[in-house]
């Protein structure tokens, strides 16, 4: 049993879990859960269509379970799914079969996905109805941090809800960052995604450039490394990946990259913002899978300009 007491603003919260849900583990979502397994004190459910990455879990304590046992059992549940529509899914289901129907007023619903702004809230809303509470707190960083257990997640909530989950977070989080009520979350996370891939971009062009007017990509990049276009996106996407040509699958792939711009362009469209830099990057993407890249590392969008 995970038990918490945190002072905030003279008031004392404790945190009782006994149970924790997490519906899927897939390649961010499988360290989250093992790490919640093996510091939380709790006893943790999984569900996932995979079986592979339920099987290595269990060598953790973890218990693979159905949708319908995890919302019976668990106080809280973390869902760590590839996309807004599967989060819906997940929730509202269909003919009963979603958390929302199975659910029971007091739990608490943790979404570590990227989802659009509208829909948390939406879906926010609706759990609230039934008495279920709800956050989005979409994890940043790479795969790497994952396992490390060094993400940063940016939380939308309200502060009890945020004080409830706050030291749940940390068992796989450096750095946790309460950003405002439901759907801030997300909007920070769409827009940390939308800097870095256009940054991703504009060292994809620098290596091609660079290459073509005889300076080597690994010294262009170690060169900028210590200029002002230093940033992580430099010093991880292009050191690792673009400069040696190197996009693994089954890492953060250009399709699911592509969908968080799609929902970076949205919710500037719905602000009133003509967001030039992110609809190139897109179209930039589209470049991409056209090209049979979809599925690789998404600074893959690099090879678009190998082919020039």
């Amino acid at each position: 049993m995970f038990i918490h007491n945190k002072q905030h603003k003279g008031q004392t919260f404790m945190s009782t879990v006994n149970t924790i849900g997490f519906i899927g583990v897939g390649v961010m979502g499988e360290p989250i859960c093992r790490h919640l397994a093996t510091k939380s004190g709790a006893r943790v459910m999984a569900y996932d269509r995979d079986n592979a990455p339920l099987e290595r879990l269990a060598e953790h304590g973890v218990i693979t379970a159905t949708l319908t046992e995890i919302a019976e059992q668990a106080d809280i549940i973390f869902m760590s799914l590839p996309s807004g529509e599967i989060v819906q899914d997940v929730i509202r289901g269909n003919g009963g079969a979603g958390l929302l129907a199975l659910c029971r007023s007091g739990q608490l619903i943790v979404d570590l996905s990227t989802s659009p702004v509208e829909l948390s809230r939406q879906l926010s809303a609706d759990l609230a109805n039934v008495g279920i509470s709800f956050a989005d707190s979409p994890v940043m960083r790479t795969r790497a941090a994952a396992e490390a257990g060094t993400l940063a997640v940016p939380v939308g909530a309200d502060d009890a809800v945020f004080a409830r989950i706050e030291p749940l977070l940390r068992t796989f989080a450096a750095d946790v960052v309460h950003v405002g009520g439901i759907g801030a979350g997300q909007v920070v996370k769409i827009l940390n995604n939308m800097v870095l891939y256009e940054t991703v971009l504009a060292l994809a062009e620098a290596r091609a450039i660079g290459i073509r007017a005889g300076v080597d990509p690994e010294r262009l990049f170690a060169a900028m490394s210590v200029g002002s276009a230093d940033s992580f996106a430099l010093r991880n996407h292009g050191m690792k990946a673009i400069a040696p040509q190197n996009f693994p699958e089954k890492a953060f792939p250009v399709v699911y990259a592509k969908k968080d711009l799609q929902y970076a362009v949205g919710l500037a469209e719905q602000v009133g913002v003509n967001a030039t830099g992110a609809k190139n990057l897109i179209a930039c993407f589209d470049q991409a899978i056209a090209a049979g890249h979809g599925d690789k590392y998404a600074p893959a969008i690099s090879l678009v300009f190998e082919g020039q």
